[in-house]
């Protein structure tokens, strides 16, 4: 088994060991912290009302109602990748590495899909920074109370709207963000190419925790961060997000790959361990339901990696990518 630098917690909850002082710093550390500094200083961040189509663009898209939604964008091409990091997690976890050999350090999965299609991502409200020290992102507006999953569906697709973003796209969701992603391909199929679950939640979780389901959703609103009493930091109704994706229409017939996590999870000091075992019981089968969304859809086993593949296999996620692009192109 590789060592893992303990950057991740409890499925969807993506920042807590990260944060906290007697864990490991995460991803946000050395290399991964420079990697993702070049990445944002590269872009030009401004607030104009258009996104070109090509080139490197980092921008506060105005989506109504007062708010503002960071978007950065860069490469050219079609499809046009989406990708939607986990709870809590700003849009840096695209742009960070953490690997050893005989996985590259770079490039980190934002700068490597550039290199062939148009790529975007974003910060939702209330997400955490991979910045030394770890802050809620300044570059959306910030969003108090218990946000619905399809009020997150609705922000993606107004800032892809709004900043004039073309479609259709190959959607990529890490964690919690592949819930935003299917559902936002289960309601907007003709927006939709293709989807990469990276990691990703399932609805088919909750009746696998049994009784120990009520404290797995305390803890992922409430991973033990500085931020946890923020009101600021992103809280999520995660019962209502599984009833949301249950309740919305089949996936469009488009290719699908799933990555999945070969080692624990990370998990804050005094976790029951109950919940633990639950937890690392339940994953597989979750991974196995995503799989089972489409025909032929290929699982990708992230060997020797924690619940963070973009950031310790970024070319496995690269490829993953790449290999749904090439079927979307010959369908």
């Amino acid at each position: 088994m590789r060592r893992r630098m303990a950057i991740g917690a409890l499925g969807p909850t993506a920042v807590a060991l990260m944060l906290l002082p007697a864990c490991h710093a995460g991803p946000a550390a050395g290399a991964g912290r420079a990697t993702a500094a070049a990445a944002v200083s590269t872009a030009t961040v401004t607030t104009g009302e258009a996104t070109p189509a090509t080139g490197d663009v980092a921008r506060q898209v105005d989506i109504g109602g007062g708010r503002k939604i960071y978007l950065h964008c860069r490469g050219s091409g079609s499809a046009t990748v989406v990708l939607a990091s986990g709870l809590h997690d700003s849009s840096d976890t695209w742009s960070i590495t953490d690997t050893r050999p005989p996985v590259p350090k770079t490039p980190a999965v934002f700068p490597g899909v550039a290199q062939f299609t148009r790529v975007c991502t974003y910060d939702r409200p209330g997400a955490v920074r991979y910045t030394n020290p770890p802050a809620l992102t300044t570059r959306s507006t910030p969003v108090t109370g218990t946000r619905s999953l399809p009020d997150m569906v609705d922000d993606l697709d107004k800032v892809l709207t709004a900043g004039h973003v073309p479609g259709p796209y190959l959607l990529v969701g890490h964690s919690f963000g592949g819930m935003i992603t299917r559902l936002y391909a289960q309601r907007h199929p003709e927006r939709t190419s293709g989807l990469v679950f990276v990691d990703s939640f399932g609805t088919d979780i909750k009746p696998l925790f049994g009784t120990d389901w009520a404290g797995y959703v305390r803890l992922l609103n409430h991973p033990g961060t500085p931020f946890d009493d923020d009101p600021a930091f992103e809280n999520v109704d995660i019962d209502g997000a599984v009833a949301a994706v249950d309740r919305a229409g089949p996936l469009p017939k488009v290719p699908l790959a799933v990555l999945s996590k070969t080692e624990p999870f990370a998990a804050p000091e005094g976790t029951p361990k109950s919940l633990l075992t639950r937890l690392e019981r339940a994953w597989p089968q979750v991974q196995r339901t995503l799989v089972d969304l489409a025909p032929q859809t290929p699982h990708l086993l992230a060997t020797g990696s924690d619940h963070y593949v973009q950031v310790h296999d970024p070319d496995l996620t690269i490829g993953a990518i790449k290999l749904i692009m090439g079927r979307i192109a010959h369908r």
